[in-house]
């Protein structure tokens, strides 16, 4: 696992062996602002020097962003560019090479419901994850040929660190479901998904179970996109 402060992954890291219980395996966290070109180059050095191959890349970096466009100064435009899409590409030119050498790999990349129908007031993001779209599919059709699957998933309101932050910040007078209540309102499952519903396609995604499954962009979101 990969993410910018060092605490929180090995908060992270231990929560997910707790999960395990005493089934084998292993989990190392890596410090790393994906954001930047030269912390995403040590990163992946690290990460090779600990894991040897990667086979299955997932990109999940990401914040909210939006507001008037007349508002969003260059620098908020190129943040979030660097850290949505320039992430993505630089770390699938690290990482599609060794992929194709081995004739096996599968790459996630996680955007939002707004790539595909971006409203007012949704730039930043809306623009930066509809160009990891077009990114999903271009790299979906060059890794076909050596068995690299590129898919995307889009995601909707799912029950994370970042809503529950948010919580904490703004009604910690309220129940997490109760600030949210307005939003569940509009999703037609009436609720709010979980993060183990999110991971459960993703881990489809990424399994031989899925190998004839490349250069798709599918909805996690309760069937809130008013487009498939």
């Amino acid at each position: 696992m990969v993410a910018r402060d060092p605490e929180k992954l090995e908060a992270a890291r231990q929560r997910v062996l707790s999960k395990a219980g005493g089934n084998s395996g292993r989990v190392e966290v890596f410090s790393c602002d994906v954001s930047m070109a030269d912390t995403i180059e040590t990163g992946w050095q690290q990460i090779t020097d600990a894991f040897g191959d990667i086979d299955i890349l997932i990109n999940n970096a990401g914040e909210t962003a939006f507001g008037p466009f007349k508002d969003i100064p260059d620098e908020r435009w190129q943040a979030d560019l660097d850290l949505k899409l320039f992430a993505a590409i630089r770390l699938c030119r690290l990482a599609m090479p060794g992929m194709a050498e081995r004739k096996w790999g599968r790459v996630i990349n996680v955007l939002a419901g707004s790539a595909k129908t971006p409203g007012a007031n949704s730039a930043p993001t809306s623009v930066s994850r509809a160009a990891g779209m077009a990114l999903t599919k271009v790299l979906a059709g060059e890794g076909a040929p050596d068995n690299i699957l590129v898919n995307a998933l889009l995601v909707g309101l799912i029950r994370s660190g970042q809503h529950e932050r948010r919580h904490a910040r703004e009604a910690p007078d309220k129940s997490f479901d109760e600030f949210f209540e307005s939003r569940a309102k509009q999703i037609p499952l009436g609720r709010i998904g979980e993060a183990e519903e999110f991971a459960n396609l993703a881990c489809f995604l990424v399994s031989d179970a899925a190998s004839y499954v490349t250069g798709c962009a599918i909805n996690v979101d309760g069937g809130r996109s008013p487009v498939v």
